[in-house]
């Protein structure tokens, strides 16, 4: 089982509701991405203001613009420099070409970093359940994320396991009890200040001997010390790997885009912690941020999974880069 193949309903799942529709999940992805859409295009339109051509003033201030969107400097820098080579190469270009080149930029930045990935997700064994270890920083929408990936992943039809592997917060487990029953899910749990790496054995175990299809891990997100953040990581990854081989098939990390830049430094710290293999960035539908994702894509050449626009189960959407794209520039037909 691949990681998409998860979310494939089953035969006797329940089918979706009429309101779920494309069109509805375009609006809600629209809206969710309103602050950042508006907060860039009114930077945009005071930097190209009386300007009629695209010279290196106008260059200056749309470096400037990316770089107070939070798309991260070097991410800008590369961004300035293929416009500089499309400015060179076509002689003359109006202001008003600007954001469709933007545009076309992005996409290509967003479609190169998902690209370079290949087959980051690790296939499971037929009759195993796929893994996912789930890492981050307290306070990111972590707890959150599993919660509703347990439900999306009930109402698909999945038997989902989830383990209570941040066993020093009684606050984490409790949330995440309430998730799980709400969900439908089997959550596994020890007292708290419990080794770790017994949660998720003990919730590999019973996974693999109850059948389930997903199993979601959660982990503390202490940054404070990262040699021992590294070595708690690498325990539990071990251990899973003795129940179920190859496991976890997913390390997913999960980012709070409305930090802005201090989502860049928990994905270094992270990224250097354990082999984190996707991204979900949470809270982007309460912030001007969004152009986080496109920066830590770009950077880390990690792609992300999910994206949070909204507090709703169904609000943590699969990353869609061509939707992404037509959310913040509206669609190319338009």
């Amino acid at each position: 089982m691949a990681f998409f193949d998860i979310f494939k309903k089953r035969p006797d799942a329940a089918a979706q509701s009429p309101e779920d529709t494309d069109a509805s999940a375009r609006d809600d992805l629209n809206a969710g991405l309103e602050k950042t859409k508006t907060g860039l295009f009114s930077k945009l339109a005071r930097a190209v203001a009386g300007r009629s051509t695209v010279d290196a003033d106008v260059l200056d201030e749309l470096e400037e613009v990316l770089i107070t969107s939070d798309v991260g400097v070097e991410t800008t820098v590369k961004i300035i420099r293929r416009i500089e080579e499309r400015v060179a190469q076509n002689k003359y270009m109006n202001t008003s070409e600007l954001q469709s080149i933007l545009r076309e930029e992005i996409a290509a930045l967003l479609e190169e970093a998902h690209g370079s990935a290949g087959n980051f997700g690790l296939d499971a064994r037929p009759g195993e359940p796929y893994v996912v270890m789930v890492v981050g920083i307290n306070g990111a929408g972590k707890t959150t994320t599993i919660g509703k990936l347990a439900a999306q992943l009930a109402k698909a039809g999945r038997k989902v396991w989830i383990g209570a592997a941040d066993t020093f917060r009684a606050a984490a487990i409790d949330q995440l009890k309430v998730w799980a029953d709400r969900a439908g899910a089997t959550m596994i749990r020890q007292e708290m200040g419990s080794d770790p790496a017994s949660v998720a054995f003990d919730t590999l175990t019973s996974a693999k001997a109850n059948g389930a299809d997903v199993v979601l891990i959660d982990t503390a997100g202490r940054l404070h010390n990262k040699v021992g953040l590294m070595n708690e990581l690498t325990k539990i990854r071990n251990v899973m790997s003795k129940v179920i081989p190859g496991a976890p098939h997913e390390v997913m990390l999960v980012l709070d885009g409305s930090t802005g830049q201090n989502a860049f430094e928990q994905a270094k710290q992270f990224t250097q912690a354990t082999q984190v293999t996707s991204l979900t960035i949470t809270k982007l539908d309460g912030t001007a941020k969004g152009g986080v994702v496109i920066g830590i894509s770009d950077r880390f050449r990690i792609p992300v999974r999910y994206i949070g626009i909204g507090e709703g189960i169904d609000q943590l959407r699969i990353f869609d880069r061509r939707e992404f794209v037509n959310a913040l520039f509206g669609d190319e037909k338009d």
